[in-house]
């Protein structure tokens, strides 16, 4: 029995992917690691530069050096654009297939006739000069979600008092089902009612949704699940484990975007809380997957705040510090990214980046695994490591580190 800890630092990238000229120019020179390494050159991160952090950044400076002991390899992201839900469903093996971006109102009706049939009560929401919203069963509503880039995502809000979650994830997958966006977010809240999402309908141009903030539905008991195109959780490792009664446990946001059947979920944002948990999880169980992601450093990049990043992977490096000595030989620790997020480039979205791939084993030194294709190499070393069926996608890597 062994542990294989996934450690997403998310948006850490290392460097622009060779498309970037062509598919994101505004990312052109972005390297999320360099530049705050050069921005601050005092930053206190040991762990990650033992890991190899700088064999992979391929420069040193006077406080960080190469590492001849580590084991370290980058991949490339396979899916299009910059995408955390997308990295995830990437890492645990899935071959994501390219969306569409569209306003809810291009497809509204084909979704209201697709519930129609499935015995929804379904009426549109708009005047009539302006996009439509869909409310269903009175209790939910679906338009386009306006916190992100608009286009990307559908949303189906509930008021989880007068309906089950349960019966509103059905709900969000009935809509899955004839839609091509990149993901429909299904999540309700208590203490609110219909009239209160409808009070919070917002029209951007073409767009017309839910303001969920306005609305309310994240203040009381929120429920959500991300259901995302092409998307296959039988076919990724954590639920490959599942089946293989082979146990997991997911920690931050990849608790929020993955799919599992384990009731080991440890969602949440705080950096500290988030290792706290995991190092007492690693503590208690020697065998399983255990999957953390540290979504601080992404919201220090989204804010262009250079200073809030550092700070955010010196805390980091130091639960590195906590969490390496309780690993046994065998174990296995990945420490990488799911893109970038550079906070100098000059824009607050993500960037287009490889990730790092520093990887700690006990008794296991100097192996260099080299540039991946894709980031699906961790699952499908996983699927190795546990001796389970691979996933949809990915190169095990495993022997390299065993050779």
């Amino acid at each position: 029995m062994s542990r294989f800890i996934i450690n997403v630092l998310d948006s850490f990238g290392v460097g622009a992917m060779k498309d970037v000229p062509l598919v994101r120019p505004a990312d052109n020179g972005s390297n999320t690691a360099k530049h705050i390494i050069e921005k601050i050159p005092t930053i206190t991160i040991p762990t990650l530069e033992k890991l190899g952090l700088m064999n992979i950044l391929e420069f040193e400076t006077e406080e960080l050096t190469f590492s001849l002991k580590a084991n370290y390899g980058k991949a490339n992201l396979t899916h299009h654009g910059a995408d955390s839900f997308l990295g995830h469903q990437e890492i645990s093996g899935t071959t994501p297939k390219e969306p569409l971006n569209q306003a809810f109102n291009e497809v509204i009706d084909e979704v209201f006739e697709h519930l129609k049939a499935k015995g929804y009560q379904v009426r549109y929401v708009g005047e009539i000069d302006e996009p439509k919203i869909l409310v269903v069963n009175e209790v939910a509503t679906i338009g386009d979600n306006l916190e992100t880039d608009l286009g990307q995502v559908f949303n189906v809000s509930a008021a989880l008092d007068d309906s089950s979650f349960e019966d509103v994830t059905v709900l969000g997958k009935a809509v899955r089902e004839v839609v091509k966006v990149s993901r429909v977010i299904t999540f309700g809240g208590h203490g609110i009612h219909l009239a209160d999402l409808l009070a919070a309908r917002t029209v951007i141009g073409k767009f017309a949704g839910v303001d969920a903030p306005k609305s309310g539905v994240y203040n009381n008991d929120y429920h959500v699940i991300h259901l995302g195109y092409g998307i296959d959780p039988n076919v990724q490792i954590p639920t490959i484990l599942d089946q293989a009664g082979i146990p997991v446990a997911l920690f931050g946001k990849a608790a929020d975007i993955i799919q599992t059947s384990s009731e080991k979920l440890f969602p949440g944002v705080d950096t500290e809380e988030l290792y706290d948990k995991l190092i007492a999880e690693v503590k208690a169980n020697d065998n399983g997957l255990f999957f953390i992601n540290i979504q601080e450093t992404d919201l220090a990049g989204h804010a262009e705040d250079v200073e809030r990043y550092a700070d955010r992977l010196e805390i980091s490096d130091k639960k590195l510090a906590e969490l390496i000595p309780l690993l046994n030989q065998g174990d296995l620790l990945i420490v990488m990214a799911d893109h970038g997020n550079d906070p100098t480039i000059g824009h607050s979205q993500h960037t287009r980046e490889l990730v790092p791939l520093l990887v700690y084993s006990p008794g296991i030194e100097g192996k260099v695994i080299g540039e991946r294709e894709t980031m699906a190499d961790v699952a499908a070393t996983a699927a190795e490591f546990f001796e389970v069926g691979n996933p949809q996608n990915g190169q095990s890597f495993l022997h390299k580190l065993n050779s």
